[in-house]
């Protein structure tokens, strides 16, 4: 029998526990502060990540894909210290995992599936307004601040946006209720 079939931690399991345990990024998330700090500047760069092949697109030029590049090593370095301090809460397999984290990675993906519903909302609301401007029946969207955009063409961004918060709400989420570690235990 295979340790998947067991139940048993894997090789792979036992690597990525102790990478998501490593001491190295603990400075960057050792106060809720920096945290939050940390969460925003990933959400910053998310955003700026996520609309850059969209400029490039619409005006024609290639620089925001440069900008994409250059942004995808600092986001990757926020995305390590988010996992650092949620201990791999949603990269770790469920059998690495004790009660408690279990317990807290549904609480984490729960609130992070209401907080994606209100912005698909907020989106859905959007594209009411949006549609109030001018219909969706392929023409301009008014003479308003969006006047000339085409409705259709907004279609592929606010699917992108909706996948990309859907993808990284819970990472976002967990890093914001991550609770300090007592004193005690760092000095252990």
């Amino acid at each position: 029998m295979s340790a998947r079939q067991t139940g048993e931690p894997t090789a792979y399991d036992r690597r990525m526990l102790a990478l998501m345990n490593r001491e190295e990024a603990r400075p960057f998330h050792a106060t809720a502060g920096r945290r939050r700090a940390v969460v925003g500047a990933h959400l910053a760069l998310s955003v700026l990540g996520g609309a850059a092949p969209f400029v490039a697109e619409a005006t024609g030029r290639t620089w925001p894909l440069f900008v994409l590049l250059g942004l995808l090593v600092p986001w990757c370095l926020a995305t390590g210290v988010l996992n650092s301090a949620t201990r791999g809460l949603l990269e770790l397999r469920g059998r690495v995992l004790d009660e408690r984290q279990r317990a807290e990675r549904d609480r984490v993906l729960a609130r992070a599936h209401r907080l994606t519903t209100l912005v698909l909302l907020a989106a859905a609301l959007g594209a009411v307004a949006a549609g109030g401007l001018g219909g969706f029946d392929g023409g301009p969207l008014g003479d308003g601040p969006l006047g000339g955009v085409r409705a259709g063409s907004l279609l592929l961004p606010a699917l992108a946006g909706a996948l990309l918060v859907h993808w990284l709400m819970p990472l976002w989420v967990a890093g914001l209720l991550v609770r300090d570690e007592p004193a005690d235990a760092r000095e252990a």
